[in-house]
């Protein structure tokens, strides 16, 4: 072998014998299986992971152990119950009643206009042609009946007059001779004149027998009542029928309130009301209900009748009218509208338990019927429960949760 094969073979051994020594090298120790990188990094990724949700399980739990024991006293004490005496409760307005059962009755309220009395409404007027010469009332005066009201002239009233007072001489002296004395024609024609001139002269509104013939008559006043209308002056020519006075009967008046037609229908004839004008309150009653609806409102009027006690209601006044819409026929649970409160988004209403303890309660209610509310459920007949001041106790219990604040 010559020198350079000689060399080549001692390099390609030394080249063997290095690869060999690496190979050992990169080989895992006995037992141990190796694991590629990326499998490495997810591991360190799990491990993160294993420790964030066992610090925020940790957290979480804590915070919503406090904040949640937290909201949860406060909700209860939003509903916590009252302690109050009896002189508290009348110092803040507060009024209790016990529930029972009972036939609700509606009572519908609606605007009503004050008119007069047609049936104690007179209008004096002449029946002919006349001249004022005097007045003895005048717009306001209150007269007895057969009171002077005007005086009036006229022509033809002195015609009526002069016959009148002819005939009546002439049949008293037919009358004086007697039936033997005279023809039963003159008796009877004497008798017929005098009649006719009697009629002529109360067409005209005279008195019988008055002796004068002067065309001058007076209107007296047919009843007792108030002068409500003047509208004439003295000197002034006035036709058959005008109207000089409006004599009005005050003691009694109407009212007429107009409802919805299927509403004015339960109101019975006869049935109680009352008229609220301001401070006054008047009881009256149904005296008539419409038949006929108008056809541009559909509304139907319902007239009152109302005793005018000390003279407090006159034509054109303005009052509420408050009427009986009759009753339900199954008795009910209900509470005056005025005890429901709204508290947490339920209807309650305040019970005074046997120590005297003012309870917030939620009930469900059902219909309103008139100034009361049925109540379905959370109350039972016998509880007793604020009816009057139920605001008050609301008041008082959200200022004592807002002044207990949040811990935060």
């Amino acid at each position: 072998m010559n020198r350079f094969s000689t060399a080549t073979a001692v390099w390609l051994i030394a080249a063997m014998l290095v690869l060999s020594a690496c190979g050992k090298d990169t080989k895992a120790p006995a037992g141990t299986a190796a694991k590629p990188a990326s499998a490495q990094a997810k591991g360190a990724e799990q491990h993160a992971d294993d420790d964030a949700d066992a610090h925020g399980d940790e957290h979480a739990d804590e915070g919503a152990d406090e904040h949640g024991d937290e909201h949860g006293e406060e909700g209860e004490e939003g509903m916590a119950p009252i302690r109050m005496d009896a002189a508290a409760m009348k110092a803040a307005g507060i009024r209790v009643g016990t529930l029972a059962k009972a036939s609700l009755r509606e009572e519908l309220r609606t605007p009503g206009e004050v008119v007069d009395n047609a049936y104690g409404t007179t209008l004096i007027t002449p029946r002919v042609e006349a001249l004022v010469v005097r007045r003895h009332a005048k717009l306001g005066d209150e007269v007895k009946a057969g009171a002077p009201l005007v005086t009036l002239s006229s022509v033809e009233v002195a015609t009526a007059q002069g016959t009148l007072s002819i005939a009546e001489q002439d049949w008293k002296r037919v009358q004086a001779l007697g039936r033997e004395a005279v023809s039963g024609r003159r008796y009877s024609e004497a008798q017929v004149a005098v009649e006719q001139a009697r009629a002529t002269a109360r067409a005209y509104g005279l008195a019988a027998g008055s002796g004068r013939s002067n065309g001058e008559f007076t209107l007296h006043a047919s009843h007792a009542g108030r002068l409500t209308e003047d509208s004439f002056v003295v000197g002034e020519r006035i036709e058959p029928g005008r109207t000089l006075f409006r004599l009005v009967d005050e003691s009694t008046v109407w009212v007429d309130a107009k409802l919805p037609a299927d509403v004015a229908r339960r109101v019975a004839v006869g049935s109680a009301a009352r008229l609220v004008l301001g401070d006054v309150t008047l009881p009256g009653k149904v005296v008539q209900r419409a038949h006929r609806t108008s056809e541009n409102t559909r509304n139907a009027l319902v007239r009152i009748e109302v005793v005018n006690t000390g003279d407090q209601l006159h034509g054109g006044d303005y009052v509420e009218a408050y009427l009986d819409a009759g009753s339900d026929s199954e008795p009910q649970l209900a509470v005056p509208t005025a005890a429901l409160l709204q508290l947490e988004g339920e209807s309650i209403v305040f019970r005074q338990d046997a120590d005297g303890t003012l309870t917030p309660v939620a009930v469900r209610i059902g219909a309103v019927v008139g100034d009361q509310t049925v109540i379905s459920d959370g109350v039972s007949a016998g509880d007793v429960i604020v009816v009057e001041g139920a605001y008050a106790l609301k008041a008082q219990m959200l200022k004592s949760q807002l002044g207990e604040g949040h811990a935060h």
